[in-house]
């Protein structure tokens, strides 16, 4: 197993969620994606291989900067957010919440990462129901398609996607739609 990191527990997620004033459709929205995950660690091959924990609250803390940057109208909630688990002296889950928009480093032949798993799972919750990845993709384009060079970004990234759900399949011992469908 790896080395244990210290984690928020997921009472003191949603204390945090409040501190910073998660929107109540953020908050169902992130307890999904905390599902998934979860769902996805439990059917893994070999669990020691992934802290459960730290996936499960960067999961719930994935959108911590949301509510923020929508009335402030900044870019970037990702990191913005990031910069708020360091704050809070949680740097593996700031590094989780960084790349949960834009992943960078993807070794599809390398470990299955707590941020691969969180990245996906955010990408098969829409608001807070469980979609497609096509369903996903034409909702992600419809909200932030606002010029044909985002739209190819996401549309680019759907690929990404598809291509990060077969190296999470490796992982494990039941099909991943399948462990999906059952939430």
């Amino acid at each position: 197993m790896k080395n244990y990191i210290p984690v928020p527990t997921e009472q003191e997620c949603f204390e945090i969620m409040r501190r910073y004033h998660m929107r109540d459709n953020i908050m169902k929205h992130s307890m999904q994606v905390m599902k998934v995950s979860m769902a996805i660690v439990e059917n893994l091959k070999e669990p020691s291989l992934i802290q459960a924990d730290l996936v499960q609250a960067a999961a719930l803390l994935h959108d911590i900067a949301k509510s923020r940057t929508i009335e402030t109208k900044e870019l970037r909630h990702d990191l913005i957010g990031g910069t708020i688990m360091r704050e809070l002296g949680y740097e593996a889950i700031a590094r989780i919440v960084d790349s949960h928009v834009v992943f960078d480093d993807f070794k599809p032949d390398g470990s299955l990462e707590e941020r691969e798993i969180v990245f996906y799972a955010d990408k098969r919750v829409m608001h807070d129901r469980i979609v497609s990845l096509d369903e996903r993709v034409a909702d992600l384009v419809r909200r932030y398609g606002i010029n044909e060079r985002i739209v190819n970004l996401i549309t680019e990234n759907k690929n990404f996607i598809r291509e990060l759900g077969i190296k999470i399949q490796s992982f494990l011992v039941s099909d991943i739609e399948e462990i999906i469908s059952r939430l």
